[in-house]
């Protein structure tokens, strides 16, 4: 909590920041409505960034970090993807009761396990169905070389963006199999694979 309440928020062209405002006043007004609805729902809000203020910038789309604890799988903000500052902590007695959580969930965008226990995040990461892991790191979003993007209703279209993915979106690729006898060799041409002869 104490980490939550100290993040550093402002205006993007700031530096030092944790965070910037949200794109728009619409989304500004979407993510505070689920956090609206979270409460009325009945889940705890432990942190409330709700009418968050910058100086100099007030009319800015600023949302302080938002946490909610007793959050249960009926509610509208453990159903849908909230793409701005708030998490929502769903209680389980187990791993495996989470994971099944996770894989039955129409979404599948990124889920992180933060543990010790190597056997048991080998587990997490085998099993898991979603598009990115992460392993006791906050955001499962990998390095721009490889492909961002998730799993079931989190991936839009057919490729992933970044990575090898956003180069095959934009590349017409071409397999090439040849074979070059030696010079000046007057060997027969070869119809078969050599496993084959």
């Amino acid at each position: 909590v104490p980490q939550i309440k100290a993040l550093k928020i402002g205006a993007g062209t700031s530096c030092g920041l944790d965070m910037g405002p949200l794109v728009t006043r619409v989304h500004l007004d979407k993510v505070t409505g689920y956090v609206d609805d979270g409460v009325a729902a009945g889940a705890e809000l432990v942190v409330d960034g709700r009418g968050y203020q910058v100086a100099g910038h007030e009319n800015g789309f600023f949302l302080g970090g938002c946490l909610f604890d007793r959050v249960t799988p009926d509610m509208r903000i453990y159903k849908e993807e909230i793409f701005g500052p708030v998490l929502c902590i769903v209680r389980v007695n187990s791993l495996e009761e989470a994971m099944q959580l996770i894989n039955d969930h129409e979404y599948g965008n990124g889920t992180c396990i933060f543990t010790r226990d190597g056997e048991a995040a080998r587990l997490f990461c085998d099993e898991i169905e979603v598009g990115m892991v992460g392993v006791n790191v906050p955001l499962p979003v990998p390095v721009a070389y490889h492909s961002f993007g998730g799993w079931k209703r989190s991936l839009f279209g057919d490729l992933h963006a970044y990575g090898p993915d956003g180069v095959r979106f934009y590349t017409k690729r071409k397999a090439i199999t040849q074979r070059w006898p030696k010079r000046a060799s007057h060997e027969a041409a070869q119809f078969a694979f050599p496993s084959n002869r």
